[in-house]
């Protein structure tokens, strides 16, 4: 038993290890910190999966920052004092460079606030709340791979499209929840919908019995689901066995791939998601997709938040090639803005003055179960949603880094 995840770990220790010539040896090694729920509602759609992510971006492209690099991990167990706590030693005693990933908004906010205290680098690709881009943003974090902005706004303004006019919301009852069912109530609003309530719920909630009844007797023609991972899955489980839809529609503002095999298609009929990365999209995602899941101890998908770490790690370990000291996290995140990002994941692109990491986004809605092939084929695309169009404006963002 204790063989086998050294296996697991042998070909990134055998890329970290082939950096150690006596050139790179004598350079002080950059350290990556992968934060993020490696037990609780979210541990599935980040947790090893981000790590996993890291170390496969590592061993392709540790060479480009020319010196040694190394890679830790913790759990922030969903609470602020603790990611805080950890990010606190990381940044102090353990010599982090950067940290990524993050779920959970109040979270990310305290690594952003200690990464610009310390002069250090966040990256947030499980982190949702816009504020990390708008008026909390900082010289030190990149926004990389989606926010609550982008898919409130692009997924409501799709259902309302398509007829859903008003929107009752089960809404996470913390920082990221809140920002989501915000932006989605906002776009709805603005197209002339209107809102028929929102019942709000502790992360982690396993009965959603009585919000779904209170949403059901509104009459809204959209439940919007303004949470994430476990609760996401909950929800949807039991509106299944409440018959709510077709009568009413459910959308699902943060779901994706990780949740779908314990739900299943016939719970998810008619679901449409927003997402910057689906593993079948195309060659490139197809490609890093099979990579990952010959790593992954269950053999899953990637989602598009541990897609978003390789991404995030690649980038970052290309701009340190131009920058003199890896430990000066505002040198090395305006070297990462002054590059173009482009990689087989989300193509080309680049990160924005605000940090926001710009890309397109994708509309999908799930497959029929005659449609799908079995296995992971649970999604087909139904339109592009452009970088202009996908991203919340540089200007109403309030960024101080923004001028003029």
């Amino acid at each position: 038993m204790p063989r086998r995840p050294i296996r697991r770990l042998a070909p990134a220790l055998a890329a970290l290890l082939s950096l150690f010539t006596p050139a790179a040896a004598a350079e002080r090694p950059v350290k990556i910190g992968i934060l993020n729920d490696m037990s609780g509602p979210y541990a599935d759609y980040q947790g090893q999966g981000s790590v996993i992510a890291a170390q496969l971006a590592i061993e392709d492209f540790a060479a480009k920052a020319g010196r040694p690099v190394e890679l830790v991990s913790a759990d922030h167990q969903n609470k602020t004092d603790i990611g805080a706590s950890i990010a606190r030693r990381w940044f102090d005693q353990d010599g982090v460079d950067l940290i990524v990933d993050v779920p959970n908004s109040a979270v990310a906010l305290a690594v952003a606030n200690l990464a610009r205290e310390k002069n250090k680098v966040f990256i947030g690709s499980g982190a949702g709340t816009a504020e990390l881009t708008g008026k909390q943003c900082s010289p030190n974090t990149v926004h990389w791979t989606y926010d609550t902005w982008s898919l409130g706004h692009a997924l409501a303004k799709a259902l309302v499209q398509q007829g859903g006019k008003s929107w009752y919301f089960l809404t996470a009852d913390y920082t990221f929840g809140k920002d989501l069912e915000g932006s989605a109530a906002e776009e709805v609003k603005a197209m002339g919908g209107s809102m028929k309530g929102t019942s709000r719920h502790p992360l982690g909630t396993s009965d959603f019995s009585s919000f779904l009844l209170q949403a059901q007797a509104s009459g809204a023609d959209v439940i919007g689901l303004a949470n994430a991972g476990d609760d996401t899955s909950n929800a949807l489980k039991q509106a299944a066995e409440f018959g709510i839809a077709p009568g009413q529609r459910l959308a699902g503002l943060i779901l994706n791939i990780t949740n779908m095999p314990a739900l299943g298609l016939k719970a998810t009929q008619g679901v449409y998601i927003v997402t910057p990365y689906y593993w079948d999209l195309n060659d490139g995602t197809r490609a890093f997709a099979a990579r990952y899941a010959a790593r992954h101890p269950r053999h899953a998908m990637p989602n598009d938040m541990q897609a978003g770490v390789y991404s995030a790690v690649e980038h970052y370990l290309k701009s340190l090639g131009t920058v003199k000291d890896a430990g000066d996290g505002r040198a090395v995140v305006a070297a990462m803005k002054a590059m173009p990002t482009d990689d087989p994941i989300f193509g080309p692109g680049r990160i924005r003055e605000d940090g926001r990491k710009l890309h397109p986004m994708y509309l999908l809605t799930t497959k029929t179960p005659a449609e799908s092939k079995g296995g992971w084929d649970y999604f087909k695309p139904v339109r592009t949603v452009p970088a202009e169009e996908a991203w919340r404006p540089l200007s109403e963002g309030g960024c101080p880094l923004v001028k003029g």
